[in-house]
């Protein structure tokens, strides 16, 4: 039987596909690239057409070598890497790699991980798509420039540790732009006016204030609106006009992957990072029971709307059976995607519409149920039909004494079809003080006279924009055309490890850090960080996916502004010096030493430390809202009964370290008497008869004897106890469970 191949890049995946494929296929995971730019080096000929020098990934020898090696002995390969530019890459690198020039197979892909996608991909295998890598290469070549040119004019003016990048640098600057938009924000008064009025039938409700019945009125202080209330004294107030309609309200399109991140993150709480994570555990499949795998959603990273046909029926099926017929529109609904998209795959949604968030709750975590729900939710009521929705206006005059006449306003909803409601309601993120309340008014008729209940009246000013968070600022980057829905969850993870901003209350925030850095890229690499050319780039990597355009012109054209903007601020930059970053001080003192604490970023985040390092070292640990947090209460060492100081004669105590528990001077370090604490394995030293014990180094696991240092007999294996019968030493168990002499010279070893 002809042997076949399949490469896929998840494990997890190559589990679900093997499931759908006879015996004559065997499916292996590459986990993502094999091959990339060298860490090292710029990796990028500059003057010989951009060429890039791609090594072997470092750690990934010896799963290449299995490539190869299954790759050899297959008749036909198919390499199945995920359906966009970087899958494509990956399975060119592959193809570079595994040499396949000669074999049979190919590029096969598909939108879902099910049985007749695989099947059908399988039976129609394609060449490698030069366009889609050439595109991936483009932006990767393009990073790799920006990234390692910029990043040392960063350490060298800044701090260490700092990078710049496409998007990143743009989205840091979004951030900080908005920032000083809430700074420069001067507020502004205005009030309102509202009336809780009383219906003949005894029902309350409230109006607010309109002006007359020829103009709208505003009331921007104190003054203005208590004149009005002088006047309404003693109004007397009716129902002058009703105006009713019913408004359609049409269902909103099936999930892109920016949409979806929003969605995620304003329902259910989830970052970008943690969505992601999520919708790829459901794309690549998991198992329903009874030997089925089955990938649940399309593939998530995608920005277009469209539905296959066949997705569709089922969705009508479904809804037909759980709604019935007058949930399901006249004709399909047919969402039109934007003009920047890319329209190779589909909206995300269910694979199968049929398999009910419910009916799968009991195999999915709860975080897959909730984001699988929230898709299934969002992909039927796009299919459905639109709500009806009774809107009721009224407008009511209020009679003063003094002769003026003032209009109120007051308006009410009722829903009278609830159409793909039923499924996916509305989501608001908070309540508008501005904004009368939404609900259904009490039965009112022209002429109908009202009592005055309560007149209310409040203070206001103008409010600044919001901070983003992590909704609005993938939908502000979707709307610049910056970066592609894949990148956004990294790109603001990136933005938050480097210290450029930070979450406060699920907001973002620019560090003091982020300014500096934004300031020096808007005033000596504008166009690196202007959104408009990084909109136009990203739409020329597209072009480039299409065959519209030349990689290395794209390239060519970005590397002459960039290096000439580059060479200018080096001599820029070296003139002004090194800049110098204020430390965000603490309300806490140095045990040591008694200066203020100040807030560092190291590997793992921020921390304390003493600003007289490297004189004094004290560091602290930070909690989650950035305050020092309580040193853990510190147990007392327990003391060693029948055990001195071998240097001072004290008491000894037991210790935990990083390699375990070990005896110490009880004044230690004062005395710098320790010993490691080790499990004795019942075998007899075979040089001084004491107890052989487990060691453990910084390397690895040894044996030793308990009497060092005055005997110092060791292995690195475990005795057994037992004799060599050929030379009588120690026959030793190796980590693989081989048993054989400890003396070099033997050579016996146990069958």
């Amino acid at each position: 039987m002809a042997q076949n191949l399949v490469i896929v890049e998840s494990p997890t995946k190559a589990t679900t596909i093997k499931s759908f494929l006879g015996s004559g296929y065997k499916v292996i995971a590459c986990q993502g690239h094999i091959r990339d730019l060298p860490k090292s080096t710029l990796g990028v000929d500059v003057e010989n057409d951009f060429e890039p020098k791609y090594i072997n990934i470092r750690g990934k020898g010896e799963l290449i070598a299995q490539l190869k090696k299954e790759a050899r002995a297959a008749d036909r390969v198919f390499l199945a890497s995920d359906p966009d530019r970087e899958g494509e890459a990956i399975s060119w690198h592959l193809y570079q790699v595994l040499k396949l020039e000669e074999k049979g197979g190919g590029r096969i892909s598909f939108n879902e991980i099910t049985k007749p996608a695989v099947k059908n991909a399988i039976a129609n295998p394609r060449k490698i798509d030069m366009a889609l890598v050439d595109s991936q290469q483009t932006r990767r070549i393009l990073d790799r420039i920006l990234g390692y040119k910029l990043s040392p004019l960063l350490w060298k003016n800044v701090q260490n540790g700092l990078s710049a990048g496409r998007v990143q640098s743009v989205a840091t600057r979004l951030i900080v732009d908005r920032e000083r938009e809430i700074a420069a924000f001067v507020p502004e008064e205005y009030w309102t006016l509202s009336v809780l009025l009383t219906t003949p039938q005894g029902k309350d409700f409230l109006a607010r204030f309109h002006g007359t019945s020829q103009k709208k009125l505003s009331l921007p202080d104190g003054e203005s609106c208590d004149k009005i209330l002088e006047s309404l004294k003693g109004a007397r107030y009716s129902v002058k006009k009703i105006t009713s309609t019913t408004k359609t309200k049409n269902p909103p399109p099936p999930f892109t992957t920016s949409q979806l991140q929003q969605e995620a993150f304003k329902r259910l709480g989830f970052q970008s990072k943690r969505t992601m994570r999520i919708a790829q555990s459901l794309y690549e499949g998991m198992s329903l029971g009874k030997h089925e795998e089955h990938g649940l959603i399309t593939y998530m990273r995608t920005d277009s709307l469209r539905i296959s046909a066949e997705a569709q029926e089922s969705a009508k099926e479904t809804i037909l059976a759980k709604y019935g017929d007058k949930f399901y529109p006249a004709k399909p609904r047919v969402y039109k995607s934007k003009g920047s998209s890319q329209d190779a795959h589909e909206a995300i949604r269910p694979t199968d519409p049929a398999k009910t968030p419910e009916s799968l709750k009991e195999v999915l975590s709860a975080e897959q149920y909730r984001l699988y729900k929230l898709i299934w939710d969002r992909f039927m009521a796009s299919q459905m039909a639109s709500a009806k929705i009774d809107v009721q206006n009224v407008d009511i005059e209020a009679e003063c004494p003094d002769g003026k006449k003032y209009r109120f306003k007051a308006g009410g909803e009722a829903i009278r079809f609830h159409g793909f409601l039923k499924v996916y309601g509305e989501w608001k993120e908070e309540d508008d003080e501005e904004k009368m309340p939404v609900g259904k008014l009490p039965a009112l008729k022209e002429e109908d006279e009202l009592a005055e209940k309560e007149l209310l009246s409040k203070q206001n000013f103008t409010q600044p924009p919001r901070r983003y968070n992590e909704a609005s600022l993938v939908d502000a980057l979707e709307e610049k055309g910056i970066g592609r829905p894949s990148t956004y969850a990294p790109t603001i993870e990136t933005i938050i490890n480097r210290g450029y901003v930070s979450r406060d209350k699920k907001q973002f925030v620019p560090t003091r850090l982020g300014e500096v850095t934004n300031d020096i890229m808007e005033k000596h690499f504008t166009t690196v960080v202007d959104y408009e050319f990084t909109a136009n780039l990203e739409k020329k990597l597209d072009d480039i996916a299409e065959s519209k355009e030349s990689y290395k012109l794209v390239l060519s054209d970005f590397y002459a502004e960039f290096k000439r903007l580059l060479d200018g601020a080096e001599v820029a930059l070296s003139e002004t010096g090194k800049v110098q970053l204020p430390h965000e001080e603490l309300d806490v003192l140095c045990p040591n030493c008694g200066k203020k604490m100040i807030v560092k970023t190291g590997r793992f985040g921020k921390f304390a430390a003493c600003p007289a390092y490297p004189e004094c070292k004290t560091t602290m640990t930070l909690d989650r809202d950035g305050k020092v947090a309580p040193p853990a209460p510190k147990e007392e060492d327990p003391v060693v009964e029948g055990m001195t100081c071998e240097i001072c004669g004290g008491p000894v105590v037991l210790k935990k370290g990083r390699f375990g528990e070990f005896y110490a001077c009880k004044d230690y370090p004062k005395c710098r008497f320790t010993r490691q604490k080790a499990r004795k394995i019942g075998v007899a030293c075979p040089k001084c008869g004491g107890d052989i014990v487990e060691k453990h180094s910084r390397k690895s696991t040894f044996y030793g004897c308990d009497n060092y240092p005055k005997c110092d007999f060791s292995l690195w294996d475990e005795p057994t106890g037992k004799t060599c019968p050929e030379c009588g030493s120690l026959l030793v168990k190796k980590k693989n469970g081989t048993v054989l002499c400890s003396s070099k010279e033997c050579k016996y070893k146990e069958n």
